[in-house]
């Protein structure tokens, strides 16, 4: 069909009311119930929308008058990544039942991105913004309401929902010091984000407090993909000695260091952070969370201020499990 085609054009007002045979004004108003239209009149410019169908455009309707819209913005990392799809899941669901809609876009981690971002949803006039901030503090002006995910915001009070990032990472490595591995590469994320920084701390501190710098010589960072973590860890792999085991600090470095380590008669130990979809069935070891909770608890909190709560910043933090599969209980070769 082509672009000419009348039938492949959404239909107009003027179309509506032309085959109900009223006004095109009088069509508008029965069409956004405004009074003193015939009962009849308004009964057969609906059938005529209906038997065209025409549907009006309620948010532009809404801005026209003045209004806000029943729109939420979500402003987070690519939604390809299984985590951030499974937190706009937990949003959509939670705003849906109180009549708002989420609107989801990809910042790419990089703050311009994100600026424009917030200014193009702004102009549609959300009723609350849901950001996981690229790492630098986006210019956000007074009056939104705002709702901080993954990352906390830096020089701005602001609700918050966070993973206990330094508390998994910890977990994971005191799991990996007690199966007896002393040297272990911790391979990281974007350090200058908040999340990877909590996460390389909770894992130094655990291996500060076991008298341990033996893992020292295998950290790695801004190791931003599972291309880049594939490279990294068989690059690791091949040192005189290398690592007997792994920490990755998300799970598309986990799916990277899961292709290096695919074929290797003895494959060091290795834990993630963040579950993933099949993690059971390849017997992965992670830490894994709540990623819906996390949606959820943002849509809750932003609910809350949309409805007039008026208090101090809140932050929810959302628990982690250690749980083992079997990569991260392999034992390294001296034992």
């Amino acid at each position: 069909m082509s672009e000419e085609d009348p039938a492949a054009r959404p239909p107009t007002l003027s179309q509506v009311a032309a085959r109900a045979g009223v006004s095109l004004k009088t069509a508008s108003r029965a069409l956004n119930d405004e009074p003193n239209v015939a009962v009849g009149t308004g009964r057969r410019v609906r059938e005529a929308a209906d038997q065209l169908g025409y549907r009006l455009n309620g948010l532009a309707r809404e801005l026209r008058r003045g209004g806000t819209s029943a729109l939420v913005g979500l402003i987070s990392g690519d939604l390809a990544n299984p985590f951030y799809s499974a937190v706009a899941s937990g949003a959509e669901r939670e705003l849906r039942r109180h009549g708002l809609l989420l609107v989801t876009a990809n910042n790419d981690e990089d703050a311009e991105r994100e600026h424009e971002l917030v200014g193009a949803l702004l102009e549609r006039r959300v009723r609350a913004l849901l950001i996981v901030p690229s790492g630098a503090g986006p210019q956000l002006p007074a009056g939104v309401p705002l709702v901080f995910l993954d990352r906390p915001p830096r020089g701005l009070a602001a609700d918050s929902v966070l993973i206990d990032n330094d508390g998994g990472a910890r977990s994971a490595a005191e799991h990996l010091l007690a199966g007896g591995h002393r040297r272990i590469a911790l391979v990281a994320d974007l350090v200058r984000t908040a999340s990877q920084q909590a996460r390389i701390e909770g894992f130094t501190a655990a291996m500060r407090a076991a008298g341990n710098a033996d893992w020292e010589p295998y950290l790695r960072t801004d190791v931003h993909d599972a291309v880049t973590a594939e490279r990294t860890v068989g690059e690791l792999l091949a040192l005189d000695r290398p690592p007997t085991a792994f920490f990755t600090t998300n799970n598309r470095l986990t799916t990277g260091a899961m292709r290096a380590l695919t074929g290797r008669p003895r494959p060091p130990a290795l834990v993630g952070f963040d579950d993933f979809d099949l993690a059971d069935l390849v017997g992965t070891t992670v830490v894994a969370h709540d990623m819906t909770a996390m949606g959820r608890e943002a849509a809750r909190l932003a609910y809350a201020r949309i409805g007039g709560y008026t208090g101090p910043p809140r932050t929810v933090v959302i628990p982690t499990a250690l749980v083992t599969r079997g990569s991260g209980e392999r034992r390294p070769p001296h034992l």
